[in-house]
């Protein structure tokens, strides 16, 4: 459902925000590597997410990306409007252009059920409850084992 780009958006910010009370800032290649994605994916998204206010910015030898107090609390569907847009919570789990209530796909019904509950999922957690989950260790966002 999501792009692949958006999931690396997601797990950015949630980098982020693990870093919120440190005041850092960190860069793209740090960035890409934590979420193991490429600098070119991680720096067209990490603009977009600053120009969208979901996370900021800030140029020059001192500056890179990190995200605010105030910015933790936003819903993580931010995230998703601002990369996939919103329209992917409209969309046909088959990809039909003319698909509908009235002009179903054979898995319309279900999907249509499976959107609602992914999309209420984004819209009712916060940034900053999936980065205490980071933080507590109870999940992660890289295949990369740390010992």
């Amino acid at each position: 459902m999501l792009s692949h780009t958006c999931k690396a958006a997601v797990k950015a910010v949630l980098y982020l925000a693990t870093r919120a009370n440190t005041g850092n800032k960190s860069g793209i290649k740090e960035i890409a590597e934590a979420i193991q994605a490429s600098e070119h994916t991680s720096a067209k998204m990490l603009q977009l997410l600053a120009k969208r206010e979901i996370i900021h910015s800030v140029k020059g030898p001192t500056g890179g990306f990190y995200i605010s107090n105030e910015q933790l609390h936003q819903p993580v569907i931010n995230i998703v409007n601002a990369i996939d847009g919103p329209a992917i919570f409209h969309e046909c789990g088959l990809g039909l252009s003319t698909c509908s209530e009235t002009h179903p796909c054979p898995i319309h019904d279900q999907y249509k059920v499976a959107r609602e509950i992914i999309r209420d999922l984004f819209q009712q957690t916060t940034i900053q409850t999936l980065a205490q989950k980071l933080e507590s260790g109870d999940a992660f966002i890289s295949d990369k084992i740390l010992l």
